[in-house]
Formats: structure tokens, C-alpha cells, sequence
């Protein structure tokens, strides 16, 4: 094939006053993995949004295979061969594999005058397309019973079933430990070989070195650099991004206070968090953080906690606000109400703050919202505007802040960096080391081990929902050592 795959021509948008793309060129050819990084604002989102058919362009033009194409929704971009594997899987927990790959597009078979759904040749589709990314599964397990990797291959298969022939693949690897991620390489790599074309969204930069044929930097929402395989290294990706290169995050200060709070999260192992730590959670995929993490919000089985030397019960995450502690979930969805303007969300747990005589004090709450966007970087300055419109580094600008607003003692964070730029990481680090300093405590869940190693005063390593080891800066933390300890 002559024709690129998908090609995009001078492609603009505007969001209100907020340009999101300007002028920007784009093209991805069969068998190539074409990466586009930039940081969180940078119009990544909207560019891959209208490749997908959920945005219209204001200007530009969208061609695939030669030929022109106007997408009014992403199920025109489907119809085209296009299919975008989203950081949220779109699957239904409650359908079987067979019946997610098929939903849309039933195979039926007559009786009579009635249709009724084949069954049979479901799953052996299911079976046939799955084998072509080496995975063998059931195709009559639930999905809600596999693990986020093996969702993200039942996704893909999805679109194969469908003959789509370019995939875009909004940070998939975020959310996966060490040997998943070399999996779906070696699943993008089959990929390629049938002349499939990837377009491959990432703040891993590390992994576009790697695996990137080309790859697009956007920045201010147009386009920064265009550069081949071996022409890059992350240095330069960095320094395309943002003009310069980041500064990495300051540790977090070794000095403890008094015990903030105090639980078992295992239901076993004390655990005491002191005021000036930043404590790590460490485990491989389904080891338990997560749900270690929800118990002391609250959202799970009730839980005993001790804060502040008073004992708690918690049974549901009012209770653990009102006792002083917040948590930023691993799904932006799960921490904001979308639909809602910036200015609500931070003030949401906040209403008693502002609150005069059982009375919302409207006005008191402006300064207190540009003070804080203002200090956490949340961009662009529009108080109004609706959380759903920012980028997801800066969706998780207005939880932290929120937080912040609150003066919460505990922050409980679920990889509050997963899908984040590299200056926009460098400022939440900072943000919860300054956290720290102030004599709060912060416990992180994180898939990123070097994150941990280089943020956090101890990490507790977790394996089947125990915690099994647990690791101080004192004796020295570092990337290997936590591999070893969870298992990795």
C-alpha cells in the first residue's frame, strides 16, 4: 500500500478560548508504531479523540487508506478500521469474553422467521482471533474475572474481530507490571507482522525508544518534533516536550513526627504512618494495595483505625474524611464529578469551610480555588470550567487540590502518576513531598517501583493481600530490592 494507514492534514480545534490543536499533521503507516507524547495539555487527548471519531475537527481533513473520511461518531471511525483502546476499557464485566468481542456485531442464525444469536460461531471467533495475539482463554469466562492485562487482549481482539487496521492505544501499559508490558510488546509485534498500524499513546518514554517506529511531540497543541527510530532518546523526547529538561523529584524527608494514623491493612500487620513520611505500597497486579488502600478510605469492609491517638471505625469514606483522611483513586472518574466545574470539585469536601450560619458562602470559596490552581499548576486558569474538558494530569491536579483544601492529616494516593507527563510528575512529587514537610503523611500505591524508591521514606511490599516485607530508606531502597521483594 502506497497510502498511509491513517493521515491527518492540518488538523485544528478550539475548546471555548482554549486552542487544544493548531495546524497539526499526522500519519501512521500499516506495520508501523507511531508514538505521540507531550505533556498532559498538550492536545494528545483531543488529537487521538478525533482520529477516533469522538471530536470533529474545526478545520483539517482525515484520510485513511488514500482515501477521505468524515467521522460524526467513533462508530464511523470503527466502520473505517479504526479502533481506540482507551485507558478505561470499554467491556462489559458481566459478559463473557465471546460476547464482549461480538457486542455490536451478533452473529446470528435463522429459524423460521426468528434470528436468534449463534452462539457456536461466537466462540469460535473468539477462539480464532484471540489465538492470532497468543492468548488462550475461555471464551465463556466472564470478563469481570480477568485481570486488566487480559481485558486490554480481549479489547484488541475486539477490534481484530472487526478487521480494524488501525488500533490506538491510549497508555496501555499503565496500569501493568514488568512482564505484562514485555507481553503486549510481543502482542504489538504480531501485530505489526499482519501490517496492522499502531498509534501508540505514552508518558513511558522509556518504552518509545524502545518500540516506536516514529514518533509525533506535541506541545501547546502543535506539533514539536517528528523523529525516526534511533534518531531519539528520551533526553530529547524531554527536552522537545518542555523546552528543557525536568528536574527529578526531591525524597521525601526522612524526619518523623508523631503517629498520624495507625492501622491494620491487612488485616494482620500493624502499620503506623508519622507525620513527615511518605510511605509506599509495593505488589504485583491483584496483590492486594488496592484494596489495602480502599479499606482505610472506608470504601470496603468497615475498618478499626487509630487517628491521631483516637480509635475509628470506618465504614464508609465520609468517615474517613471526617477523621482527617483523603485518597486520590487509581480512576480519575472515581475522584471528580465530571460534569462539574473545576471550582466544585475542590470545593466539594470543602462546603463546610465555606459555610457561614448553615449558609454556602459562594464567594468565600474563589480565592481559596485560585490559590490553589495557582499553586498546583491546574491549567488552563478557568475555575469554570468542566473537569471532563481537562487533560487526566491536570483532572489529577484538581483532586490533589481538593485535598489540599481540605488540610487532610493522611493522603492516600492509588498511582497518582499513571498517565502523567513528566513535568506534570515532577510537580505531584513535589506536591507530596511538600505534604510532608508540613508535617502530614502520605501512603502511595504505585506500579512504578522506581517511583517508590525514589519518593518514599519505607515501602511495605505486598504479596495476596499480606504484607511481607517492609523496606526503609535508612537501609538503602532501590528498584532491585523492591522487584525482589514483590516477586517481579
Amino acid at each position: 500500500m502506497n497510502f498511509p494507514a491513517l493521515r491527518a492534514d492540518g488538523i485544528s480545534k478550539r475548546f471555548d478560548a482554549t486552542v487544544a490543536l493548531d495546524n497539526v499533521d499526522f500519519e501512521v503507516r500499516p506495520g508501523e508504531i507511531h508514538a505521540v507524547v507531550g505533556e498532559n495539555g498538550a492536545g494528545k487527548s483531543t488529537l487521538i479523540r478525533i482520529l477516533g471519531g469522538a471530536h470533529r475537527p474545526d478545520r483539517g481533513s482525515i484520510s485513511v487508506a488514500g482515501t477521505r473520511r468524515h467521522f460524526a461518531s467513533p462508530r464511523d471511525a470503527i466502520a473505517a478500521g479504526i479502533v481506540t483502546i482507551p485507558q478505561e476499557l470499554r467491556l462489559v464485566p458481566a459478559l463473557s469474553v465471546a460476547e464482549n468481542m461480538a457486542l455490536g456485531d451478533l452473529p446470528v442464525r435463522r429459524m423460521g422467521p426468528f434470528a436468534v444469536i449463534d452462539r457456536r460461531s461466537m466462540r469460535e471467533e473468539a477462539r480464532s482471533v484471540l489465538a492470532l495475539l497468543d492468548f488462550e482463554a475461555d471464551p465463556d469466562r466472564r470478563v469481570a474475572s480477568l485481570s486488566f492485562a487480559e481485558r486490554q487482549l480481549v479489547a484488541i481482539a475486539k477490534g481484530l474481530r472487526r478487521d480494524c487496521r488501525v488500533f490506538i492505544l491510549d497508555e496501555p501499559t499503565a496500569a501493568l507490571e514488568k512482564r505484562e508490558v514485555e507481553r503486549l510488546f510481543a502482542v504489538l509485534a504480531r501485530m505489526q507482522a499482519r501490517a496492522t498500524a499502531i498509534v501508540y499513546i505514552t508518558h513511558r518514554l522509556d518504552e518509545v525508544v524502545a518500540i516506536a517506529d516514529r514518533c509525533t511531540v506535541l506541545r501547546d497543541g502543535r506539533v514539536a518534533a517528528v523523529s525516526t527510530r534511533g534518531a531519539f532518546s528520551v533526553a530529547d523526547l524531554i527536552g522537545a516536550m518542555t523546552g528543557g529538561v525536568a528536574e527529578p523529584a526531591p525524597s521525601a524527608s526522612a524526619a518523623r513526627g508523631e503517629v498520624l494514623l495507625s492501622a491494620r491493612p491487612d488485616g494482620a500487620t500493624a502499620v503506623a504512618l508519622r507525620a513527615g513520611e511518605v510511605v509506599g505500597l509495593a505488589g504485583l497486579l491483584g496483590s492486594g494495595t488496592e484494596r489495602m488502600l480502599r479499606r482505610l478510605f472506608g470504601a470496603d469492609e468497615p475498618t478499626l483505625v487509630t487517628v491521631g491517638g483516637r480509635g475509628r471505625r470506618l465504614q464508609h469514606p465520609a468517615d474517613a474524611v471526617a477523621a482527617g483522611i483523603g485518597m486520590v483513586p487509581g480512576e480519575r472518574g472515581l475522584g471528580l464529578v465530571l460534569d462539574q466545574s473545576v471550582r466544585d470539585n475542590i470545593l466539594l469536601p470543602n462546603l463546610d469551610v465555606i459555610s457561614r450560619f448553615g449558609w454556602l458562602d459562594r464567594s468565600a470559596g474563589d480565592p481559596m480555588v485560585a490559590a490553589l490552581m495557582e499553586l498546583v499548576d491546574i491549567r488552563p486558569r478557568q475555575p469554570r470550567l468542566k473537569a471532563r474538558a481537562l487533560s487526566g494530569g491536570n483532572q489529577q491536579k484538581v483532586i490533589l487540590a481538593k485535598w489540599l483544601a481540605r488540610g487532610i492529616a493522611v493522603l492516600l494516593l492509588d498511582d497518582p502518576t499513571q498517565g502523567i507527563d513528566v513535568a506534570a510528575k515532577a510537580q505531584i512529587h513535589a506536591l507530596i513531598c511538600d505534604l510532608a514537610a508540613r508535617n502530614r503523611a502520605a501512603l502511595i500505591k504505585s506500579s512504578d517501583v522506581g517511583e517508590l524508591a525514589l519518593l518514599c521514606t519505607s515501602v511495605l511490599a505486598v504479596r495476596r493481600d499480606r504484607i511481607i516485607a517492609s523496606l526503609d530508606r535508612a537501609h538503602g531502597i532501590d528498584e532491585s530490592s523492591l522487584q525482589a521483594a514483590i516477586g517481579g
